[in-house]
């Protein structure tokens, strides 16, 4: 290690720092935002790291959009175009001041991708980096700190899905892991075990999981929570997240009065590089060579070796040989490129099929249901999603004064029985609220 590990955790009024270096040196430090926050981040700086160490950065989960979704099954060079379309319907904010990164998730074997995508408003990332600036430090990934909590736990996790719940401040972020990779992450206000079930069980089946394998607990009364009698209808072991062997040591010497604060920061400290979604702009971001690359790399080495090998142990004629292999693969590439041009054309037939068989059968009525949304909602109410299936539709979204909805949806002529599932919470002067409504019989 060249110099020390330092993690800084942005939210909107702090700055939260861990510093890890030689020797197990462990250093952590909480910063009020005012007019000299970038004078006393350099002072912490220049007193725990050096110039040449690794810094990274961290947005807060409350200040990122984090959701996973569906889209189209399309060539690479169109899905950027693809997730700019998307996003449009997705954030609550304009889509030209926007910074966001997705990444196809692994289990995107259906005729739809399943990205998820990490968004925020362009002024976050841009003070985030002012800041940065302004103690002449350069980051080299800029992530979603909750995501970060992977890096302390093993390489091979047991559990296959589980649920991480790190309580902190006035809120809990939820993090999903399916098979060690971040497939979701939400953030909660803080509730009691009870409230933590319920939101739990939504999850999963926002992430499309019937169950998990284990529920971890860190931060503020993590302990409490852990021995919750409520959380026994999970069904699921509840326990503390298990810590790997080498960053335990470190978790158990951070300060017991900023434990909450300083796990996430730690986990940012020692995260991979370069991270899944990373929200620094293309321009600054580390050019890490990919896997692809690396591959490519390592190939060409080894066709490189081997080529030497034979020309000085078999001369001509053996570099001859090697000469019509090469050849012969790159004749075998352009039919496998072929090949697999053809099957996404099938895919794409495929769908295109399924489709047109439910609008058959009468099992969408989705442009029916949207009409009325949009001549129902009024101009001072947005939606988030919209959920459909055979019993009804879920609607989440803001509004100005949600409970006006109702009524307003009851005159739907596709729709009845308009019900609230959750308490109504208000937030940056509008009113969150979560709709279910039964099909008109």
């Amino acid at each position: 290690m060249r110099g020390p590990r330092i993690g800084l955790v942005l939210a909107g009024g702090r700055v939260t720092g861990t510093a890890v270096g030689r020797g197990g040196h462990l250093a952590h430090w909480t910063l009020d935002a005012d007019e000299t926050l970038p004078a006393r981040l350099t002072a912490e700086l220049s007193a725990h790291g050096s110039p040449g160490g690794r810094l990274r950065a961290a947005l807060d989960r409350s200040l990122v959009i984090v959701k996973a979704i569906d889209v189209p099954r399309t060539a690479s060079r169109d899905l950027s175009r693809m997730m700019a379309f998307e996003l449009e319907r997705h954030v609550p904010f304009p889509v030209d001041d926007l910074r966001c990164d997705w990444l196809i998730q692994p289990d995107s074997g259906g005729e739809a991708l399943r990205v998820l995508v990490a968004a925020c408003e362009g002024h976050v990332v841009a003070g985030a980096l002012r800041l940065l600036e302004a103690v002449t430090r350069r980051p080299s990934a800029l992530t979603v700190a909750s995501h970060d909590l992977r890096s302390l736990l093993p390489r091979r996790l047991a559990a296959r899905h589980a649920v991480w719940l790190h309580r902190q401040d006035d809120r809990t972020d939820l993090v999903c892991l399916g098979d060690g990779a971040v497939r979701l992450s939400r953030s909660l206000p803080a509730l009691d075990p009870g409230g933590l079930a319920e939101e739990v069980q939504r999850t999963l089946a926002l992430v499309g999981w019937s169950g998990c394998d284990a529920v971890w607990i860190s931060g503020a009364e993590a302990h409490r929570f852990v021995s919750a009698p409520a959380l026994v209808t999970l069904q699921t072991p509840v326990s503390t997240p298990p810590y790997r062997e080498s960053v335990a040591g470190w978790v158990a010497r951070l300060p017991v009065a900023a434990h909450a604060a300083a796990l996430p920061a730690l986990a940012v400290a020692i995260g991979c590089r370069p991270p899944g979604l990373d929200l620094l702009p293309r321009a600054m971001r580390s050019r890490a060579p990919s896997r692809s690359q690396w591959v490519t790399a390592g190939l060409a080495a080894l066709v490189a070796v081997l080529g030497a090998s034979l020309a000085v142990a078999h001369g001509d004629t053996q570099e001859r040989y090697v000469r019509r292999i090469a050849d012969e693969i790159r004749r075998i590439d352009a039919d496998a490129k072929a090949v697999e041009r053809l099957a996404s054309e099938v895919a794409e037939h495929k769908r295109l099929l399924t489709l047109l068989r439910s609008i058959e059968d009468g099992s969408l009525r989705t442009l029916t249901v949207l009409e009325d949304l949009t001549n129902l909602v009024p101009a001072d109410a947005w939606l988030q999603a919209v959920s459909m299936d055979r019993q009804g539709v879920e609607l989440t979204g803001q509004a100005t004064a949600a409970s006006q909805l109702i009524p307003l949806l009851e005159g739907s002529s596709v729709l009845q029985r308009v019900e609230f599932t959750s308490p109504v919470t208000r937030a940056q002067g509008k009113e969150q609220f979560r709709l279910r409504a039964t099909w008109e019989r």
